[in-house]
């Protein structure tokens, strides 16, 4: 097992006992690959980390899927098998012994919630993400570097996008050349393409569509995905075919003061809400405060949406390590939108932004 691995479940273990809780049970997801670097997908048959408060972790796998644990730090550890007809629930429960309290991962499929509810009648299940969300947020120096390796290679992209943004094409074209791009720039895939032109951009999650591109349109492109490690990209930027209108430069001035404020705001100490009002200000006193619908921001990390959250209401004081979006953005519904969005951590004195293309509205 990998020191850092050990560190995460020892810190996981006195999180847990600090909590009060007995035993987490974590089944496949962004929790388990945390925790243990095993990557694996949630079915029907139980796998699942069982971490007591006390004592060694062990993990349950169905026997045809052990093999896929060799060389992993699972190994290290008791690992239970079962087969087919075998209770895997009431497995896990003999291994966990005599527990009052057990939190499981936010991601566990209700057909094991349930059994595992079943196979522990003398326990409450209760959810353990208020556990592992305050070991995730704050990403260690492993993790940064992972988050920077990711923000440049979609600067990478982005770099070659105005280069794709010519009329008459669709934006589903525009959306495969950059499929392409993202996997070719060292993602493991393309986990989102937005491509939204014209009105289309005015819808902060669309896709792409076979709207043809026009001169004058502005394109909201928002692109992201997963390095072969499991940490994320996610940036957005903002695009004219042709030259803007007047009315477009002033709105995107706006924008652009607005998400440069919210990322000088950035800083320990500061809350989330506090960054979320820093851009929220200055587009409301502007005139455009309806316009902005959406939250400044997420964390990022093995997930595009994790916490911290940076939204009106959520006064969690910021810590160095902590890895998020700055994006603020204007939508006009049926006519046009705007986004700016970077990957920011916070450090000790400030943050540092994992990318680094150009603000400024790009004509195409």
């Amino acid at each position: 097992m990998s020191s850092t691995v050990a560190a995460r479940l020892e810190r996981a273990r006195a999180a847990a006992r600090q909590a009060g809780l007995d035993a987490l049970v974590v089944t496949p997801g962004p929790d388990l690959q945390y925790l243990t670097g095993v990557v694996k997908h949630s079915h029907e048959r139980l796998s699942a980390l069982l971490l007591p408060a006390e004592g060694d972790p062990s993990f349950v796998v169905p026997t045809l899927e052990r093999p896929g644990l060799d060389g992993s730090a699972v190994e290290t550890m008791d690992v239970l098998t079962w087969t087919d007809g075998v209770d895997p629930h009431a497995l896990a429960a003999s291994q966990l012994g005599d527990v009052r309290r057990v939190a499981v991962a936010s991601d566990m499929p209700a057909l094991h919630v349930l059994g595992l509810r079943d196979a522990l009648p003398g326990a409450t299940l209760e959810l353990a993400t208020p556990i592992l969300r305050q070991l995730r947020m704050r990403k260690d120096a492993e993790e940064i570097t992972s988050l920077r390796q990711a923000g440049a290679a979609i600067d990478d992209v982005h770099a070659r996008v105005p280069g794709w943004l010519v009329p008459g094409r669709t934006e589903a074209e525009v959306g495969a050349d950059i499929t392409r791009a993202i996997v070719e720039a060292g993602h493991a895939e393309a986990a989102f393409v937005i491509v939204g032109s014209g009105p289309n951009g005015a819808s902060p999650h669309h896709e792409v569509s076979d709207r043809v591109l026009q001169t004058g349109d502005v394109v909201v492109v928002d692109i992201g995905g997963p390095l072969p490690d499991g940490y994320n990209s996610d940036s957005t930027r903002t695009y004219v075919v042709g030259e803007p209108d007047a009315e477009v430069r002033e709105v995107y001035a706006v924008l652009q003061r607005a998400q440069a404020a919210a990322v000088d705001a950035v800083r320990p100490g500061a809350t989330a809400a506090s960054i979320d009002e820093a851009a929220r200000a200055i587009i409301r006193d502007a005139g455009y405060g309806e316009f902005f619908v959406h939250r400044t921001g997420h964390g990022i990390g093995l997930e595009v949406h994790e916490e911290p959250y940076i939204v009106d209401g959520n006064d969690l004081p910021l810590e160095p390590g902590m890895a998020f979006s700055v994006e603020p953005g204007i939508y006009f519904p049926g006519r046009w939108g705007a986004r700016i969005e970077d990957i920011v951590v916070v450090t000790d004195a400030g943050c540092e932004s994992v990318n680094q293309r150009p603000h400024d509205l790009q004509s195409c």
